[in-house]
């Protein structure tokens, strides 16, 4: 399937991004849709012809529970919605603890790295099974930037993901950015894990900006693509011709002036090597397709039929990429026959340990515990809070009425001393109305008026139902009276 350029769809830049010439498709994140009805932007990209991928956040599939069936339930509903030709995820866990470790369950809130051992490498392929079957289109799962290490590690992240691939025939969405970071981070050479993991199997690109402060790299989505992202981009387009390569921005969203100058200069780093597998011009372009390499292993067929087309084996590495079935049969992977017959269920026992590993990991980074034996406790600790303040960001993203009563400063402040002692044991929303409850217990805000604004807010939404039009109209007129 050739999907050429495209850009991360976000609201805040969704009428950028209609406007964008040249732009082949998006990418939204899943969890930000809402089931059964689509941004009107979306929407209008749709009946253009632009493609929409659903790119997951928090299916969690390298943690040591298996997939939860509502999350996977709800991905495959976005899929639907969008009738995307592929669904995307990560190489992740980001929740650990729970009734198999006997300890409380907590959220990391963001992607922490799975341990590349056998073990977690037999967890994450019987996980990424049970997603396949689930989902009614292929998957690709993406490599993510790491600020930390395990200790005692088996395998190398090129043959962590090679050996993924051959044992699922999952597809791969390669980050050059988050191979970039792991280089700053943890000296992990871009060009040998390219060497090593199977081309031939790259759904598509991502590639992002970031920041150094202190010697890390900080792969933030907020800053401008730099010179060396695009080096491991000119690296990885030396070894294939990529169907598709999406630039990713998350936040201070620039000009669209900008974007766009991003997007021309990853064009420009493709043409050097030969240009994009898709048409890499824009939707609807002369010439899609047209003499573009096969580098992906099963080309796309109809939607109407949900196959994903015929088995490929890369010549250079002897690892093929197994066909999808239709859409029918729910099996979006290795057929459901021949996992059953190659991969027998991961023993409970190889689950525990890995739990217990990641729990552990979590609650150190989020919890207070001590450190795990062998790790950088340095590095745990910049990991520690770069998990606070991204919580603190997302917080303020779900909840912007907390910042605007509270004042930007006095919010952040306030909640990186709640996330401090107080670890995230469910979503992001429910995390907003557990600080602002125990703002309130304390007595906080001091200011009156404020305090009143947060107390409203709170009972608004963790009341059993929403307060009435009449309840909502008399408080807002106390609130005039009083100035607020």
């Amino acid at each position: 399937m050739e999907l050429g350029i495209g850009i991360g769809w976000r609201p805040e830049i969704a009428d950028e991004v209609e406007a964008m010439p040249g732009i082949d498709w998006v990418e939204a994140v899943a969890e930000n849709l809402c089931a059964g009805h689509l941004p009107a932007s979306l929407v209008r990209l749709r009946e253009r012809g632009v493609t929409v991928v659903p790119h997951g956040v928090s299916l969690g599939l390298g943690g040591a529970e298996r997939p939860d069936p509502g999350r996977l339930a709800a991905l495959a509903a976005r899929v639907s919605l969008l009738d995307a030709p592929l669904v995307t995820e990560h190489i992740a866990f980001v929740r650990a603890g729970g009734a198999r470790t006997g300890s409380p369950g907590l959220e990391a809130g963001h992607l922490l790295p799975v341990e590349r051992t056998r073990a977690a490498l037999d967890v994450l392929c019987e996980n990424v099974r049970i997603a396949q079957d689930a989902l009614p289109v292929p998957l690709a799962l993406e490599n993510i930037a790491a600020l930390i290490s395990w200790p005692g590690e088996e395998l190398t992240e090129g043959q962590f993901l090679a050996e993924l691939v051959e044992r699922t025939g999952v597809r791969l969405l390669i980050d050059v950015a988050n191979l970039h970071t792991n280089h700053v981070n943890l000296g992990q050479d871009p060009a040998t894990a390219l060497d090593e993991l199977p081309v031939e199997a790259i759904a598509y690109v991502h590639v992002a900006g970031g920041v150094e402060k202190d010697g890390v790299w900080h792969d933030t989505h907020a800053h401008p693509v730099t010179a060396p992202v695009l080096d491991v981009l000119a690296e990885l387009r030396s070894r294939v011709a990529p169907p598709g390569v999406l630039l990713e921005r998350d936040g201070a969203f620039p000009p669209a002036a900008e974007l766009a100058g991003e997007l021309d200069a990853i064009r420009a780093t493709l043409d050097a090597g030969g240009g994009v597998g898709g048409a890499g011009r824009g939707a609807g372009s002369a010439g899609r397709g047209a003499g573009a390499p096969a580098v992906l292993g099963a080309t796309a067929a109809s939607r109407a039929t949900g196959v994903s087309g015929t088995t490929a084996t890369s010549a250079a590495t002897g690892i093929s990429v197994a066909t999808a079935t239709s859409a029918a049969t729910g099996v979006s992977g290795t057929t459901a026959t021949s996992r059953a017959t190659v991969a027998p269920p991961v023993p409970e026992a190889v689950r525990d340990g890995v739990a217990v590993a990641q729990a552990a990991l979590l609650s150190a980074l989020v919890a207070g515990a001590p450190a795990p034996e062998g790790f950088d406790r340095r590095r745990l600790g910049v990991q520690s809070r770069a998990l606070a303040a991204k919580r603190a960001d997302v917080v303020a993203e779900v909840a912007p009425e907390l910042p605007e009563i509270l004042g930007r400063r006095g919010y952040r402040e306030a909640f990186l001393a709640y996330a401090g002692s107080r670890p995230m044991t469910a979503g992001y929303r429910r995390d907003a109305l557990d600080f602002a409850e125990q703002l309130l217990i304390a007595g906080r805000p001091e200011d009156d008026a404020a305090r009143r604004r947060l107390t409203y807010w709170w009972q608004d939404r963790a009341a059993p139902r929403p307060p009435g039009r009449a309840t909502r109209l008399a408080r807002a007129a106390r609130s005039v009276l009083v100035g607020r």
